[in-house]
């Protein structure tokens, strides 16, 4: 058996299921071995970093690590950008690459770089496989090392050389780990500060979801009357239904969430992590019970007592010694002043076009309360965070860490290879659509239907947003589209033009119903950002 093969048969015994890559000539002997595999399905896409975006989201969606291969160089540095996307987003993630002969990389050789010193910044682990018989010891590691948590990116390196030697080991076998809890005397002192606080909140982060803990967090909430806020990538780790949820933070900007954390005197941090939402947006002086799997930032407005260990059991453990029982009065009154923003006819268009808040109401009208919307990074992410409710967990995956455009379209890819009943919107904007539209091709070619929702306003919506609030008026963010419908349709898409409110509703409602990839021109009516802009910076804590 060859190195390379070894490999592959390391990969089906971590329960891989899809591989999502380029070829190249350097890795012919592992395109060889996949093409074996009755296990693996392997996925040709049209640029690595699409690829690694594939793996990304596949590893959020499973909590098992997505796994995206290259060959050397070019092809080597594309991955970067999916790669950190995993790494700031926590993703599990293995990506292989392929290099130059040790016979060439101490010298001035056709597309080497030195890829271990590349990706090292931005993977949890980097390994060059250096002999065949260490391959199934450094799989194994890589798999282990990216789900643990925080979970992120591995590399693996594997040469032309390398991959084609003979080797006769085999893989090793997959060790479950045991559940971790904090002692007694920690829990006791947990339940202490939750009794002795006046006005507690949960602050729900992405770790809930990586955890699996949604269910013991809602229990938690109930058994103790204390009211949930959420971060982007947290949404749905309660659902938006449930009386104690309140609303999602992150706009890093004022709004009526703020207001609640001030007046709060507890802030119980569950699975939450500072790269989505910093605590400088709160008083370094408030109490903070740290509770996720790993120890807490180092931060100076972030000094927690932490629970470290296993999500799930944490809270089961810690909704049975807390006997206190909060009243959230307070956040529900804070729930109605926001419920009354999703009702202000200010944010519907009043001109051409359609507001973003009248997109994702008829985005969410389409989707059941299972199915998933992928958004991508712009503006429409922000009113995505602000006004779409989710109700389950991996209901909502966006890209919030790194925070990359183009994001949206690989990773509908991937969530339709793995959830083939449920419908699928990736909602992205017209520059980020631009950047992974190449893909529609690879969702085509494998029969992978999907809807994607184009925010279009021929620009950099986001950085247009910016521009207003601070300088007030825009430079160097316009665009020119091509005309998407026709674009689409040259893919073997269908596609609709949506210009008007009325037309958006059924565009959406046929779409989810094709067997081929869909897409819809969306004209967006982004006037109402600065709305929003201005209405959140005369907010006044009135209650």
């Amino acid at each position: 058996m060859k190195c390379a093969e070894l490999l592959v048969k390391c990969l089906e015994n971590e329960d891989v299921s899809f591989a999502f890559g380029l070829p190249g000539e350097e890795n012919l002997e592992l395109l060889g071995a996949l093409s074996q595999s009755e296990k693996i399905k392997t996925i040709i896409a049209r640029d690595e970093r699409n690829a690694a975006f594939m793996a990304n989201a596949f590893g959020r969606l499973t909590g098992r690590p997505g796994v995206c291969f290259s060959t050397l160089g070019p092809g080597a540095t594309n991955l970067v950008t999916g790669i950190a996307d995993a790494l700031l987003d926590f993703a599990p993630a293995v990506a292989i690459t392929a290099q130059a002969s040790s016979a060439r990389r101490h010298k001035e050789s056709h597309q080497y770089v030195d890829l271990l010193s590349m990706f090292r910044p931005i993977t949890k682990w980097n390994c060059r496989v250096e002999a065949p018989a260490t391959t199934n010891e450094i799989v194994r590691k890589a798999f282990r090392l990216a789900a643990q948590e925080k979970q992120g990116p591995v590399h693996i390196e594997l040469s032309e050389e390398i991959a084609e030697m003979p080797v006769d080991s085999g893989p090793i076998a997959v060790s479950k780990h045991e559940h971790s809890v904090p002692n007694e005397a920690a829990f006791n002192k947990a339940s202490a500060m939750i009794s002795d606080a006046h006005l507690p909140v949960i602050l729900a982060g992405h770790g809930v979801i990586r955890g699996n803990a949604s269910g013991e967090l809602v229990s938690f909430a109930r058994k103790t009357g204390i009211a949930v806020i959420n971060t982007f990538m947290g949404m749905g780790a309660v659902p938006a239904d449930d009386e104690l949820f309140v609303s999602t933070i992150g706009l890093q900007a004022r709004d009526y969430i703020q207001c609640g954390l001030d007046r709060a005197d507890l802030i119980i941090a569950v699975g939450y992590d500072p790269v989505e939402f910093s605590p400088q947006w709160w008083d370094g002086n408030k109490k903070v019970i740290h509770i996720n799997a790993t120890p807490a930032e180092t931060d100076q407005n972030y000094t927690a007592f932490e629970l470290l260990g296993d999500l799930g059991p944490v809270l089961k453990i810690l909704a049975d010694v807390v006997t206190a029982q909060k009243d959230s009065g307070y956040f529900l009154k804070l729930k109605k002043e926001i419920a009354l923003d999703m009702a202000d006819s200010a944010f519907l268009s009043q001109g051409r076009g359609i507001s973003p808040l009248q997109i994702i109401k008829d985005i969410r009208k389409a989707l059941g309360r299972d199915d998933i919307l992928i958004s991508d990074v712009g503006a429409h992410k922000i009113w995505i965070g602000r006004f779409y409710p989710a109700y389950a967990p991996n209901t909502v995956i966006i890209s919030n860490g790194f925070a990359s455009m183009g994001f949206a379209l690989p990773a509908a890819i991937a969530a339709r290879l793995q959830n083939p009943g449920k419908k699928i919107i990736a909602a992205v904007g017209d520059g980020g659509f631009m950047m992974s539209v190449a893909e529609l091709e690879t969702a085509v070619r494998y029969k992978l239907p999907f809807v994607a929702v184009i925010f279009n306003d021929n620009g950099y919506g986001l950085i247009k947003w910016k521009q207003q609030a601070r300088c007030d008026k825009n430079f160097f963010v316009d665009l020119g589209n091509p005309d998407f419908v026709r674009l689409a349709e040259s893919f073997g898409c269908k596609a609709y033009r949506a210009e008007h409110p009325a037309e958006l509703f059924p565009a959406i409602d046929d779409a989810l119903q094709q067997a081929v990839p869909s897409v819809i021109d969306c004209r967006v009516d982004y006037s109402t950002n600065m709305k929003l802009t201005e209405k959140l910076g005369q907010i006044v804590c009135k209650i």
